[in-house]
This record gives C-alpha cells, sequence and structure tokens, in this order.
C-alpha cells in the first residue's frame, strides 16, 4: 500500500511570503506520518513548500499513491481544490483516493467532497488515518463506518457523516514528527538568508479552552492537552542535535497556561541541556513576573501577547476575556526584564468605531511593543464571529474560487474605513517612535492623512 502525504503550500507562488520569507515545518502531516509508521504503516512525504504544483503533479504520475492525504487550511484551501481536480482528471491516477483533513475542512465538507475529495477526516487525525490505512491495506477500499470521517454515500449520493473521535487523552502516546522526511535545511537555509538566523517550529500542545469568537477550533476544540515537560525537552535536545538551529517557535496557543508545567519544562531543559532560544504566544492574564523570569531562564526571548485592541468594548465583543491595562503591563514587565515583546491587533471586529482604534494607538504607544501585526477582521466559518454576522455578509463568492478571507460583511464603517485605519495606526505609532524629526513629522502628516481618508470612506 503506497500512501502520500502533502499540504498545497507552494511558496515559489506566494510574493508576499516569499518577501517574508518565514516558512515553517508542516508539523501536522510530520505528526501523522509518525504515527503511522509507529504503528507499522509506511508512508511519504511531499513537502511542497520548497517545491511546485508540477514536480507534485510528476511525482503523482510516476508513483501513483493508493491514498492521497492533504492538510487543507484556509492558506492552501485553493492550491488544494487544484491537486483534487489534478487527481480526478488524470486517467493515471484513477484509483487514487484522495483524503483531506486541516482546520479548513470540517465546515466544508459537502463543498469538498462534491468537488471530488473521496474522504473527509474531521479533527484529530493520527487514529482516525491509522483505522483507514489499516482498513483500505485488507479490503482496497475506504471504510464508511470510520469515526471522525465523512464521504459520500454511492448509493443514495448524500453526505455521510460518521460520530466524532474521541481525542487522544494523552499526548505522551503522540510520536515526535517526522522531521527525518523532509529536508530541513531548506528552511534553516530560508530563515538564515533572509534573518540572519534560522528557526524551526516545536509544538507542546493542543487544543485552547478559550472562547476568543473569531478563533477557528475545527481540530482541536476547545481542549487543552500536552505532552510531559520531560519529552518536550528530549525533542528540543535531538532538534538541537540534528539540526542546529538558531531559534524555536512554539506553536502553542497558550505556552504559559499552566504554570506548574512551565515550571517542570524550564528543569527539564536546563538539566538536559537542551536549551535553544525561543519565541511564544500567550495571554496576559497568565502570565507575572516570576513566569517572566522562568520563561527568560530557559531560553525565551520573544513573548507575544495577544489583545487584538487597545479599546476594552471590543476586547470584551471578541470574548477575549482579558483587560487592555493588564496586556499594556505584561508588555512593559516582558520588556523591563529583558526579553523582546509582541502583540496583535485587529481591526474592522463588529462595532469598531474610529474611537476605539484611537484608544488602540493609545495602547500601542503606551505599552511600546518591539513587535506588533495588523490585521482586519474577518470571520471564518465555524467560528461564533461567523455566526454573529452571517446574516450581514456583502459578499457573494464562488465556495471554489475564494476562501473565508474574501468574506465581507456589514460593519461599523465600511472595509476601506479600516484599511485607512491600519495606516493611521501604523504612521501614528511609528511616529511616536521615530527619533528623527523630519521623519517623525512625514508620518504625522501621514496619520493625519489616513485619519481624513477614513473620514470620506
Amino acid at each position: 500500500m503506497s500512501i502520500l502525504f502533502t499540504h498545497g503550500y507552494f511558496l515559489c507562488e506566494d510574493p508576499k511570503e516569499q518577501e517574508i520569507m518565514k516558512p515553517y515545518v508542516p508539523l501536522g502531516i510530520l505528526y501523522i506520518s509518525a504515527y503511522l509508521e509507529k504503528n507499522g504503516i509506511s508512508n511519504e512525504v511531499f513537502d511542497s513548500t520548497f517545491s511546485s504544483f508540477d514536480e507534485l503533479k510528476s511525482k503523482l504520475i510516476a508513483e501513483r499513491p493508493e491514498i492521497l492525504a492533504i492538510y487543507t487550511n484556509l492558506m492552501t484551501k485553493l492550491n488544494v481544490l487544484k491537486i483534487i481536480r489534478l487527481v480526478k482528471n488524470e486517467l493515471k491516477l484513477i484509483d487514487t483516493k484522495i483524503i483531506l483533513g486541516g482546520p479548513e475542512v470540517r465546515h466544508h465538507l459537502k463543498n469538498f467532497l462534491e468537488y471530488g475529495a473521496d474522504m473527509i477526516v474531521i479533527g484529530e487525525g493520527e487514529e482516525t488515518m491509522l483505522e483507514i490505512c489499516n482498513y483500505y491495506k485488507e479490503h482496497k477500499t475506504l471504510p464508511v463506518n470510520c469515526n471522525g470521517t465523512a464521504f459520500i454515500e454511492t448509493t443514495t449520493n448524500s453526505v455521510k457523516i460518521n460520530p466524532e473521535r474521541n481525542l487522544i487523552k494523552s499526548m505522551d502516546e503522540i510520536c515526535v514528527p517526522a522531521r527525518n522526511k523532509i529536508d530541513l535545511r531548506k528552511y534553516l537555509n530560508a530563515w538564515k538568508s533572509k534573518h540572519g538566523y534560522s528557526m524551526l517550529s516545536v509544538s507542546t500542545m493542543r487544543g485552547c479552552p478559550y472562547t476568543c469568537k473569531w478563533c477557528s477550533r475545527a481540530v482541536y476544540g476547545g481542549t487543552y492537552r500536552r505532552r510531559k515537560p520531560a519529552l518536550v525537552a528530549e525533542e528540543l535536545l535531538q532538534i538541537k542535535n540534528e539540526y542546529q538551529p538558531d531559534r524555536i517557535w512554539f506553536v502553542d496557543d497558550v505556552f504559559t497556561i499552566s504554570h506548574k508545567w512551565l515550571e517542570e519544562f524550564a528543569k527539564e531543559v536546563k538539566s538536559k541541556n537542551a536549551i535553544i532560544p525561543f519565541e511564544i504566544i500567550t495571554r496576559a492574564d497568565r502570565l507575572n513576573e516570576a513566569v517572566i523570569k522562568t520563561l527568560k531562564d530557559c531560553g525565551c526571548f520573544r513573548i507575544w501577547i495577544g489583545a487584538e485592541s487597545g479599546s476594552q468594548k471590543i476586547i470584551d465583543a471578541m470574548d477575549r476575556r482579558v483587560e487592555a491595562g493588564q496586556v499594556r503591563e505584561m508588555i512593559k514587565l516582558t520588556r523591563k526584564n529583558g526579553m523582546e515583546a509582541g502583540t496583535f491587533i485587529m481591526l474592522g471586529y463588529p462595532g469598531e468605531e474610529k474611537n476605539d482604534i484611537k484608544e488602540t494607538i493609545e495602547h500601542l504607544i503606551d505599552a511600546n511593543p518591539d513587535q506588533y501585526t495588523i490585521t482586519i477582521a474577518y470571520p471564518i466559518k465555524g467560528t461564533q464571529l461567523y455566526s454573529e454576522v452571517e446574516s450581514q455578509i456583502t459578499t457573494v463568492n464562488e465556495w471554489e474560487n475564494s476562501t473565508d478571507r474574501d468574506i465581507d460583511f456589514k460593519r461599523a464603517r465600511s472595509h476601506k474605513f479600516y484599511e485607512y485605519g491600519v495606516r493611521w495606526v501604523y504612521n501614528a505609532v511609528n511616529a511616536e517612535r521615530e527619533k528623527n524629526f523630519f521623519k517623525r513629522t512625514k508620518l504625522r502628516l501621514k496619520a493625519v492623512a489616513s485619519q481624513i481618508m477614513m473620514g470620506v470612506s
């Protein structure tokens, strides 16, 4: 039985990402690949990041895998559809079964299946893929009663959704991702050549128990499950010995959610000499000075602290359950303790007015994070935000030619208003940071111009 995993992201097709050049290893399929190998199911991974669609096409036609499993997210959706179209239109691949998984598929099951996917894996993929592969190995067909899957029944031509599969209780059962199946040097070199340092990503937990309305929980739900600190330290040591990255990015949603876990983690990485400089994402309410010092002591150099707005009204509307003032306090405390602080800002959330954006500007100037990012809110299907604005959606997009990023809805102001709002934030905040008088004046004029354009949008 031949199984091929891929993820449909082609860096060569994305000029913006080429400019940013911060590619991350496809951990999701590497976890499943390792889990299958552990259970006696051989498989291969085609890492599309540094490849091309034509190379993937050649690979598929030459090897004709029996199962093609594709990780699918919002960013890769359109390429995944292109791959499905290729397989379904190529006679040499007539026997290849397409299985999709990832965060994009749960709330678009019918669309993906009607487009040509043979089966959808809903939620966590390890145990489900193992059951699918074992069944296929024996029967040469896909199972119809496998929990955590959906498919189109041939007799009724309707979508059958099987019961949810229970999530894996112990994360310690999960193997480390099969990084050996892809060329990690390409990632390391890409980071090094662009930024002067190399970076790899690591996951220690799955799920998030918080309830932010804009956040998708399509794969792991609202759970919190984590690997033992000793196992994470062992993985870091392996990475350190085999790949020598300069930095690690922990992809966990809230790295400091458990202070007890963090204390044990710090002890383990120090005792095993497994420290690699790292950065994390967390929440202000899961930080204090002791936690910040512990993070620094075990290698953390940057903490990203979520808030999304400087307006408490908007933060509450998002159900973020955090105080803007506490976010500012933790950003300052992080920098005071010799680490960098980053934060995230989202404009255009339902109900946001100009004064809320002004509060966000004041928030950023006061907190003075080393880095911050800004996005304009968009509703991802399956989130509470989507449910709240669904009746107010103003865009009419063909599903196969668009993603949820293209969805717009009736906001307090026009989309253009918030686009100029982004410029206002950047120019106003950067003006306060600029030491050169002429540059500072130029930025302030740009900030005023942005406000004027907001007024006519």
